[in-house]
Parts: C-alpha cells; sequence; structure tokens
C-alpha cells in the first residue's frame, strides 16, 4: 500500500494577501487575506487535523521512496515500521509536509515531528468457536454448581454428631 502524503502550502501576493492551499483537493481553505500571522496558523492547525484523521498505518510503504527521497538528501534504503510525519522548517515557514514514512528515512529528514508510529498488525491466532453453557438458575451461596450448593432447604439441618471416643481394644 503506497505511503500517502499531504502538503499545505502558504502563498504570498503582489498585493500583500496570502492564501492557503492544500493537495488535498477536497478541502475547503479560507479566501485570501492580508492577516499572515493568521493564515499560518490556520495552515499549521489544517495540517495537523490531517495528520489526526489520517493516522499512520501498519502496512504502508514509504512515501519517501516513492518520491524518490525528495523530503531528505542522502537516498536510503527504506526498512522500519511505517510513522507519521510532519515535515516543516520554522526559517521557512510557508511549507507544511505530512508523510507516510519509514523510520530509516525519518531519521534522515531534517524539521520532523513524529505524530504517530503504526504497530505491526499480526495475525490473529485463529480461535475455535466456543460454544457459550446454558444460562443456569442461581445457586445459593454462591456455589459454581447446583451438585456443589447446600441444600436449599431452610428447615432441615443434619443431625448433630457426638463426638466419638475410640476405645483401644484389650
Amino acid at each position: 500500500m503506497p505511503g500517502r502524503t499531504w502538503t499545505v502550502r502558504l502563498t504570498g501576493h503582489p498585493d500583500h494577501t496570502v492564501s492557503v492551499t492544500c493537495s488535498t483537493a477536497a478541502c475547503r481553505m479560507p479566501p485570501r487575506t492580508k492577516d499572515a500571522a493568521s493564515m499560518r496558523r490556520f495552515a499549521a492547525e489544517h495540517i495537523k487535523a490531517h495528520g489526526r484523521l489520517a493516522g499512520a498505518r501498519p502496512n504502508a510503504a514509504c512515501s519517501c521512496g516513492s518520491a524518490h527521497c525528495t523530503l531528505h538528501e542522502n537516498p536510503v534504503h527504506c526498512s522500519g515500521s511505517s510513522l507519521l510525519v510532519l515535515v516543516h522548517n520554522p526559517a521557512v515557514g510557508q511549507v507544511w509536509t505530512l508523510a507516510e514514512v519509514c523510520q530509516t528515512c525519518a531519521r534522515s529528514i531534517a524539521h520532523i515531528t513524529t505524530l504517530a508510529t503504526s504497530k505491526p498488525t499480526l495475525p490473529a491466532p485463529a480461535v475455535p468457536a466456543v460454544e457459550q453453557p446454558t444460562q443456569r438458575a442461581a445457586v445459593p451461596g454462591g456455589f459454581s454448581s447446583p451438585e456443589a450448593a447446600p441444600d436449599p432447604s431452610p428447615g432441615l439441618r443434619r443431625p448433630h454428631r457426638a463426638h466419638r471416643q475410640h476405645r483401644s481394644g484389650s
């Protein structure tokens, strides 16, 4: 399963307004504005919302490898479990990238925040269907079976046995 990537970009315009775009076409973005600080906050929150909704998938391939390692400088051999990472260089501050990458690529990417780590899926052991016992009637005294329960007749008691003395045979 190919790794997913989202990109949110803050773009300045000649009229001193800014706009936000998202690589997901279905996302609705606010209109252009001159308030760059609020748009920067919106972009950061928007990409984090994608991260909360997406989560890391344990069977996802590294998106970095399929993009020819554009998120980091030196090519590496992809390995390790899948991570959902946020890449954002605060010095540039205009592009946020959310990507499913492997652990090896994640170590090579600068300005990264890990949002989620996938847990490898283990095959569920085949458990035979266990027949559920039929519901039993309540047993007085908390015993687990009617055979072990005391006699429920309240008026009947066992006769008291007197302590017998042992005689020695002479």
